[in-house]
């Protein structure tokens, strides 16, 4: 059982916690499911779930703590709140944006952002890249947000050749 951290994302599903897991759980090293519990008929009347269903999901997502809910369908998922992966190259940005964007919404992915099949909104950004926007070389920061602004997958080396004042490598 990972180690239970101060801060810990909730993702409340309808009914699909468990498979959620499963997908993330694929995608990410150094992550793993916890512990599956179900819904008892303690509380059927406020939860109204059947019985001996999933409840939650415990799971770590390279040693993150997230917790999933089958909390029924009157909560949606939707981009003011999202999960950032800081990348440290291209190819990590690659591999996250194409397997947490299977099945997902393409018209959800602009700026880094997309949304899973569950509706999940995902950054998938550089690690590189808060250092560009809040850099003190402001033309920099602007050259670089305006790349951005026009990309739906980030790519690392048009965002630093914009800061940088270069023209983006073919």
């Amino acid at each position: 059982m990972a180690a239970l951290q101060r801060i810990q994302p909730c993702l409340w599903f309808d009914t699909q916690a468990e498979e959620a897991a499963r997908f993330y759980v694929d995608i990410f090293p150094n992550a793993q499911i916890h512990a599956v519990t179900h819904y008892s008929e303690v509380g059927i009347e406020q939860h109204g779930r059947p019985v001996g269903s999933v409840m939650t999901v415990s799971f770590s997502l390279d040693g993150q703590a997230m917790l999933g809910l089958n909390g029924g369908p009157m909560f949606k998922f939707n981009p003011a709140v999202s999960l950032m992966v800081n990348c440290d190259s291209q190819a990590e940005i690659d591999h996250y944006w194409a397997r947490l964007g299977e099945g997902g919404d393409p018209a959800a992915q602009q700026c880094g952002w997309l949304a899973d099949r569950y509706g999940v909104s995902w950054q998938i950004t550089p690690r590189d890249w808060e250092a560009m926007y809040t850099s003190s070389n402001q033309a920099g920061a602007q050259r670089a947000m305006k790349a951005m602004m026009g990309m739906k997958k980030l790519d690392i080396a048009q965002l630093q050749a914009a800061f940088d004042g270069k023209a983006a490598a073919p």
